[in-house]
């Protein structure tokens, strides 16, 4: 394959990556259909940010946050048998369940590590001796433009952490699980190895509790966009939203078998950091996946980062003890 030129960068050498929204293929279908599938995406962000926005105290509380990302899971895994992006990637029963069991995983086991020794309990103790006076200014701001901040900070720390999964050796192996996958869909990004789902989960989003409400807007942001990461959904999706927020097709391309292409679209929200480091490649894949796509079992993904790395360290002790000079005894 020749691969299409990005930056410096040959994308799709390795396996077939479409290159340039011009070259998706678009909605088809009726006018209604294809206005749905175009304005789906902003009208939904629209409805959870006034509902965040407007809703009385009683019911703007984390609980009903919980519920809501709940209900709209539901729905966008009803879209996904109605207008599915790749028939390749229709979800089967082994698939449904295999995710759940991550998705259970997540709200069980890796919920009560977080409470002990995760990112919340170096937070709660940074706010017991910091003199939130110093930030009055932060919540004098708007309130909207307070959870745009909260947002795009935690993504930018996002960012950098999962390119970081990407070049150091240590934290790819718990990462290299979830490029496993060889299809996108709804629960897709909650399958991994629990170390990785554990550091990808650390965030300063914690420091912001005092802010309940421009807290809560700034996770509607990432469900309303991030969400959209792992769906096979296929959408017309606005110019500005592709240009501004991770798409499907931008996660595609980063889960693609091509190895360029998987070094592409860090960001879980903002795509538009990715385009400030010159990482964001617009397009799409459809192959997915590691060693050609093979799918890896839920036991491997449970051990991969330790046997590798007890692999990785036996090799290295292997080269060592090789490469020491041979001691010729003195005559």
């Amino acid at each position: 394959m020749d691969g299409v030129r990005v930056g410096k960068r040959l994308i799709g050498t390795q396996s077939p990556v479409t290159v340039g929204w011009e070259n998706i293929p678009r909605v088809e279908g009726g006018p209604l259909k294809r206005a749905f599938f175009t304005w789906f995406q902003p009208a939904a962000l629209l409805a959870l940010i006034a509902f965040w926005y407007y809703a009385p105290n009683s019911i703007a509380k984390a609980s009903t946050a919980i519920g809501i990302g709940i209900a709209f899971k539901v729905l966008l895994l009803a879209l996904e048998w109605v207008n599915p992006r790749h028939e390749s990637w229709r979800l089967t029963w082994k698939e449904l369940i295999t995710d759940l069991f991550y998705v259970g995983l997540g709200y069980t086991l890796l919920s009560i590590v977080e409470h002990f020794i995760g990112a919340d309990v170096a937070i709660e103790a940074v706010q017991q001796n910091f003199n939130w006076e110093k930030i009055a200014w932060f919540m004098g701001l708007p309130l909207l433009l307070q959870a745009f901040l909260i947002s795009f900070i935690f993504d930018f720390g996002q960012y950098w952490m999962h390119r970081g999964m990407h070049n150091w050796y240590p934290l790819w192996l718990t990462h290299a699980p979830h490029h496993y996958i060889t299809q996108l869909n709804i629960n897709k990004g909650a399958v991994g190895n629990p170390v990785e789902l554990f550091l990808i989960g650390i965030g300063i989003g914690g420091f912001f509790d005092f802010l309940p409400r421009a807290a809560l807007l700034a996770g509607t942001l990432g469900l309303a966009v991030g969400t959209y990461q792992h769906i096979n959904v296929r959408f017309n999706s606005p110019r500005w939203w592709r240009f501004l927020f991770n798409t499907t097709e931008h996660h595609s391309v980063h889960h693609s078998q091509d190895y360029e292409g998987s070094r592409s679209n860090y960001s879980s929200t903002w795509i538009i950091i990715d385009r400030m480091f010159g990482t964001c490649v617009d397009g799409e894949a459809e192959l997915l996946g590691m060693e050609g796509g093979r799918r890896m079992s839920v036991g491997e993904t449970m051990t991969f980062p330790f046997t590798e790395a007890w692999k990785t360290m036996k090799a290295k002790l292997r080269r060592d003890r090789f490469d020491e000079p041979t001691i010729v005894p003195a005559e």
